[in-house]
């Protein structure tokens, strides 16, 4: 049974003074608390905006259907890994994962398909199946990015250690990573792959990170290929056992979460941040402060303006700029997912041949021809699915997109957006569903639910400016901000996914981060302790919940 995630602000006032307050629901800000709650034995109050917790990790739900809104796999999550661990760490271990399709992502270039396979030798052997003649060159691929993929971990170490012994050692720590993180995904690969299909291929999970190759650098393709190079995973009952199980250990801990709770401003008084002002003008505080809520909206809105500037950050955010956004197309169907053909394996469906010049004509024109559409299957991942929503499948079609393609609307409200605003979308969901049903012509006839999603819903719920879904743009000049768990506001921290990369475990290890940052070597010790299977002095045992909430949990559709 789902348990509401979440306590609404508007219902039941929390107390006025905390530990720690974390802005943002997210799985990094959700992930910080549990840890400082946890191994820190701190008293954690999380504010999340949105009507219900989890940030992208959350669902919705419309009669007899519920989808998820940005969990559509994860790698990395075999029994041992350390994700899995930090998973059963914040979660108390109730987190299931359902074991994906080997072809976990399977890439269509003009129709033709190419698999995406677990196993590193095995997704030698099957691509070089497609491509006779090229074996030598796809294990250079696989070498190199798993070569990128081994630095990362110095570099984003250097993340969480203090200032002072960041300067130390930060430079030494940072290099491994620069060498790669300099260099865009074409200047790496192009080399080694030459121009092409097996190119194309290669690349085709560039909308996981919201940039071509030729603009994101390597240092992301490779976290990102490198993620799933195993296997993917989906969370059994879907996106939302996410947020409900790590809210659920947060409170057994003394923490609380509560939503439609919109924080305003960060309070700091002599050069310290000591609370927050809400946006209905009431303070709450704490000696410390994680800002969940992306690096942007911390040093450009969050932060007072004479306090931020200074740091030298609000200027380089500014010109490193967000990443895409997207639409999201939400299809609810009248047959089971056994009767449609439909299994877990995402698409990667690319109708234009020359993805870089087809990527900039839609992103400077939406009517231009659409360069990508991936289709995910969360029913048929999800083993659990069949029994709350039996006789039915569920489909999710995305692209990338401007928030700039809807300036006209972006003053309107949610909902009321009017004609011509839903024409629009009407129009940008009949064509991702043409491009779809070329491969799945099994849908046809059977969709009794269909909605769309723009970045003017992401802004809405989420409060990214540009309705952002990756954070800040992964381009080299990411990899070169100096962005810190600890600010130079003592006694504020930054978590999330700007924090380390993009995805739910860039974000999972961005709060972990911050958490480590706040408690110093106490979580580190505590952790190993744990592994080891020691007792740990501060891993506590479970306090009285702040807060309990059984009702079914409902998430609001980003549309």
């Amino acid at each position: 049974m789902s348990r509401r995630v979440g306590v609404s602000y508007k219902q039941q006032s929390p107390d006025d003074r905390w530990d720690a307050i974390v802005i943002g629901s997210g799985l990094g800000g959700l992930a910080c608390a549990t840890l400082l709650a946890k191994h820190g034995q701190k008293r954690v109050l999380v504010l999340e905006r949105h009507s219900t917790a989890g940030g992208f990790t959350h669902t919705f739900t419309r009669p007899g259907f519920e989808w998820d809104v940005g969990v559509h796999y994860l790698g990395q999550l075999e029994e041992g890994s350390p994700l899995r661990a930090l998973f059963d760490e914040i979660s108390g271990g109730r987190l299931e994962w359902a074991k994906m399709p080997d072809t976990y992502d399977r890439v269509i270039l003009k129709d033709e398909p190419y698999d995406l396979v677990a196993g590193g030798r095995r997704f030698v052997d099957t691509l070089a199946e497609r491509f006779p003649g090229r074996r030598a060159d796809i294990s250079r691929y696989l070498d190199t990015m798993l070569a990128a993929t081994r630095t990362g971990g110095t570099f984003f170490l250097d993340r969480a250690l203090p200032s002072r012994l960041s300067t130390l050692v930060g430079p030494l720590l940072r290099a491994p990573l620069r060498r790669w993180s300099d260099r865009t995904a074409e200047d790496v690969i192009k080399p080694i792959v030459g121009d092409g299909p097996l190119y194309d291929v290669l690349t085709a999970q560039c909308g996981d990170y919201g940039l071509t190759p030729r603009f994101a650098s390597f240092a992301i393709h490779a976290m990102v290929a490198g993620h799933y190079l195993r296997g993917a995973y989906y969370p059994v009952g879907g996106s939302r056992s996410i947020p409900e199980h790590v809210t659920q250990t947060l409170e057994e801990h003394g923490g609380a979460v509560f939503v439609a709770a919109e924080v305003e401003r960060i309070l700091v008084e002599r050069g310290r941040a000591v609370g927050v002002r809400m946006n209905d003008g009431r303070e709450l505080r704490a000696p410390i402060v994680v800002s969940d809520a992306g690096a942007p909206n911390t040093y450009l809105r969050l932060l007072p303006r004479e306090i931020a500037e200074p740091t030298g950050l609000p200027a380089r955010l500014r010109e490193i700029g967000p990443s895409s956004g997207h639409l999201s197309l939400y299809l609810g169907l009248d047959r089971t997912d056994r009767e449609l053909g439909l299994d877990g394996t995402n698409l990667w469906i690319y109708p234009e041949p020359d993805r870089e010049k087809a990527f900039a004509q839609f992103v400077h024109d939406p009517s231009a021809p659409i360069p990508l559409v991936y289709a995910s299957f969360p029913s048929a991942k999800d083993p659990t699915f069949a029994a709350r929503h039996p006789g039915k499948a569920t489909v999710e079609l995305v692209t990338l997109a401007r928030a700039s393609w809807l300036e006209r609307w972006k003053d309107a409200r949610w909902k009321k957006r009017g004609q011509d605003y839903e024409a629009w979308k009407a129009e940008m969901s009949d064509r991702l569903l043409d491009i779809a049903l070329v491969q799945r012509p099994s849908l046809k006839g059977h969709i009794v639910h269909s909605e769309l999603s723009t970045p003017l819903s992401t802004r809405h719920f989420t409060g990214h400016p540009d309705g952002e879904i990756y954070g800040l743009d992964h381009t080299p000049a990411r990899f070169r901000l100096p962005l810190r768990a600890q600010t130079p506001v003592p006694g504020l921290y930054l978590a999330g996914q700007d924090l380390v990369s993009c995805g739910v475990a860039g974000a999972l290890f961005g709060g972990a981060l911050a958490a480590a940052a706040v408690l110093r070597g106490s979580l580190v010790t505590s952790l190993a302790r744990r592994a080891l299977g020691r007792p740990s002095p501060s891993a506590t045992p479970p306090r009285p919940a702040a807060a309990t909430h059984e009702a079914g949990a409902r998430g609001a559709a980003l549309s």
